[in-house]
């Protein structure tokens, strides 16, 4: 098996805001409605949390389970972990109407800092970034592209396709180049 590797090689840019490609990190698609018998067991087994609810992340370090649809939630784990997850996630939903899928090749991950990580994000995005809640995941899109993020402590990550990793940080760089401040 060859060796992960990020989108973009960890590229960088530094503006008014820092802008981090971080990959490669562990994603799962898991499809299931939300009376899936298991599902619930299924999420704690693969990341150790509970089920998200709507526009909701949770968890805490490397593992998340968030909210994408009424019937998709996107695990987020360690690379490394992905296998282990699909396994637990086969024990605990079996026999089950479901599909889980790792992801984590086909996606880049971005990671916004600063004090002002919001206003970058803000030019690409329909959001009202003063009542974006703590723990929500927002699906949407930066620009033209199909993107998810969520805060944290520090700042924003960002999730899209790997096939506009190079144009998602070329958005990004530009919004966070220094005095275009919002």
């Amino acid at each position: 098996m060859s060796n992960a590797v990020s989108a973009l090689g960890n590229v960088s840019y530094n503006g008014f805001a820092q802008i981090s490609e971080i990959g490669p990190i562990g994603m799962i698609s898991l499809r299931a409605k939300p009376d899936v018998k298991g599902l619930d067991k299924a999420i704690k087994a693969a990341v150790g949390t509970k089920v998200p609810a709507a526009r909701q992340m949770e968890g805490a370090q490397e593992r998340f389970a968030g909210w994408m649809s009424p019937d998709e939630y996107l695990l987020v784990m360690p690379y490394a972990d992905t296998g282990a997850a699909m396994a637990a996630i086969d024990k605990a939903l079996k026999g089950q109407h479901y599909l889980a899928a790792v992801v984590s090749d086909a996606r880049a991950v971005f990671r916004v800092t600063g004090e002002k990580a919001d206003q970058v994000l803000a030019k690409l995005s329909p959001v009202d970034f003063a009542n974006l809640g703590a723990q929500e995941l927002r699906r949407t899109r930066a620009a033209q592209v199909a993107a998810a993020f969520w805060r944290d402590d520090s700042g924003y990550t960002l999730v899209c396709f790997r096939s506009v990793a190079t144009y998602m940080m070329g958005l990004l760089s530009h919004s966070a180049m220094t005095g275009s401040e919002l």
